[in-house]
């Protein structure tokens, strides 16, 4: 082998070793720089208290998803409000519990998570307009074809056209109700516009920080206690048929303080499934049977998913 050959072979190792060290001392510096780096504080309930319209969820160990008992339970008041008769009320719960609604909920667990700073209130209507307005953003809305094509219907497209806006602007009526046909991108952009606004930072509950919020630290079943009561909120069995003004019902406002956390619409989380392809929707909406309305309810959505049953709030980082 030549002088030549040998010198190139030794330059090439040489540049090997080289490129390592510098990769390596890269990491190595690159991770000191991120140990130095003060860690966001965590959120107080001064600051939060600081930020109107937000409340304070103390952090420390709450109970979350359910067991066999609150299952069954929310089996049978879900029958119960289906059927008229005791057979009525027994095939009913057989229905329910052959579509397993209730079984693919959260196993019951204590779990522990730092305090955080959750919006009392459902987006709205009329602050949804605010963004649209500033921004130009797509109004809420979706088209008939577009609507039958999401595959998850539970009303007609005639449902949904009281809900539609137009010329940026909400139906009047409904500007104090909470904003639907809302994607979860939607959402999300609307936080961020949200939080540049206000000089905060904004974004969706996780899937945990919705069920503390809604049930307090004790595992009760809804915002109210452990026992359905027909009159806490705007469900299936109310009577209003369609959302309502936000913080009407004061049963369904949760230990925290915090409203509609039963009722009205689903809420958008931030916790996605399915390569996030989905989001985990928390509460239930105002079309729905009693059992849906506890805390550790749970179902899934694709994002893109726009629906006069689908709201939001935000939390404040």
């Amino acid at each position: 082998m030549s002088k030549s050959s040998l010198y190139a072979i030794s330059w090439v190792l040489g540049r090997r070793r080289w490129v390592r060290l510098s990769l390596l001392t890269l990491l190595l510096t690159t991770g000191c720089a991120a140990a130095l780096r003060p860690a966001p504080p965590p959120m107080t309930e001064a600051r939060c208290r600081a930020q109107p319209g937000f409340v304070f969820v103390a952090g420390g160990r709450f109970q979350s998803g359910s067991d066999q008992r609150e299952r069954d339970y929310g089996y049978k008041i879900s029958a119960a409000a289906l059927g008229q008769t005791p057979v009525a009320i027994a095939q009913a719960e057989t229905q329910l519990r052959s579509r397993r609604w209730f079984d693919r909920e959260l196993a019951a667990a204590t779990l522990e998570l730092p305090g955080f700073c959750m919006a009392q209130n459902l987006v709205t209507q009329a602050d949804y307009q605010l963004f649209v307005a500033a921004t130009g953003h797509r109004a809420p809305g979706i088209s008939e074809a577009d609507y039958q094509r999401q595959g998850f219907l539970v009303h007609p497209y005639a449902a949904v056209r009281p809900y539609l806006w137009h010329r940026n602007a909400p139906p009047t009526a409904l500007r104090e109700h909470p904003v639907v046909l809302v994607s979860y991108d939607d959402a999300t952009a609307y936080g961020i516009w949200r939080g540049q606004r206000d000089g905060a930072t904004y974004r969706l509950p996780t899937e945990l920080e919705w069920e503390k919020a809604a049930r307090g630290f004790d595992g009760q079943y809804f915002p109210w206690g452990s026992q359905w009561r027909a009159e806490a909120t705007n469900w299936g069995g109310s009577g209003i048929d369609g959302t309502s003004p936000v913080g009407r019902f004061a049963l369904s406002r949760s230990p925290s303080g915090i409203d509609d956390m039963a009722g009205n619409v689903f809420e958008f989380t931030s916790t996605l499934v399915n390569d996030g392809q989905a989001a985990v929707m928390k509460g239930c909406s105002w079309d729905d049977l009693p059992g849906f309305c506890r805390a550790a309810y749970r179902h899934t959505r694709p994002i893109t998913s726009r629906h006069i049953l689908f709201g939001f709030r935000l939390v404040m980082d």
